[in-house]
């Protein structure tokens, strides 16, 4: 595998790494739209497998900047779920074909693209959906499901906890935490799977300083930049990634 080099598949590369150095620097949830843009260049899952050692880098540095901010509680319940998640998702990506992965992948983006806009444009705030804590383990099997498939665990993992209206720091703290855990938990299934390759490795290593510099900029951006705009914009992009990765697996 060798790394594209016209100008759109170049243009798709970078856009995905530098949304995925803003989500970690603070600009949570669009993140999500990396994998998707990844997969209109690469093949799904070694689209994912070229992510992943960059956002382990990444989660290295938000760990040791929030190891003293976060819920314990929130992370016993989900990540007993997320392995479950990452463990069912694994042994799905091995039975189904390329295709029906880029129709998973673009269903996924579509349908947490349009949640995302729906919450933002309306200015949903958040209600508790329950007062019990063991949903997390739900939840948590669905972000490792997604997160496994498409790097997505962040809606389901939002979906449970944003309502509990944690203090902010122990907000991002929790998140960087539970996510790290979950990225390292996905390295057995991706090695399983045959995925980190010398060539996934090598593109991982290429684009590993535009990646970090972009988590900087996004610290930097996130105090200066009109969030709601953005996030309409992120989203929307998300549904259209969605249509045209589904368009492409159908065609």
């Amino acid at each position: 595998m060798t790394i594209p080099t016209d100008p759109l598949s170049l243009f798709l590369i970078l856009s995905s790494l530098v949304l995925l150095g803003l989500a970690k620097g603070g600009f949570a949830g669009i993140g999500m739209v990396c994998t998707p843009l990844m997969a209109m260049v690469f093949p799904p899952m070694e689209a994912a497998a070229i992510l992943l050692p960059l956002l382990i880098v990444q989660d290295a540095v938000s760990v040791w900047l929030f190891r003293h901010s976060w819920n314990r509680r929130i992370v016993a319940w989900m990540m007993p779920g997320a392995l479950v998640g990452i463990a069912a998702a694994a042994l799905f990506s091995a039975m189904v074909s390329v295709k029906a992965l880029l129709a998973m992948l673009g269903v996924i983006s579509i349908m947490f693209g349009a949640w995302q806009l729906w919450i933002v444009y309306h200015r949903i705030t958040s209600r508790p959906l329950s007062i019990h804590e063991w949903p997390g383990l739900i939840f948590g099997a669905i972000a490792g499901f997604t997160s496994q498939i498409a790097h997505a665990g962040a809606p389901p993992y939002q979906i449970w906890v944003v309502p509990r209206n944690l203090p902010h720091m122990e907000f991002v703290g929790t998140t960087a935490i539970l996510f790290a855990m979950m990225n390292w938990a996905k390295v057995p299934a991706f090695i399983a799977l045959g995925e980190f390759t010398r060539d996934t490795l090598m593109i991982s290593a290429i684009f590993l300083p535009v990646a970090t510099l972009s988590t900087f900029v996004g610290s930097w951006l996130v105090r200066r930049v009109h969030g709601r705009g953005f996030y309409l914009l992120v989203n929307a992009m998300m549904v259209l990634i969605g249509v045209r990765l589904v368009w492409g697996a159908v065609a």
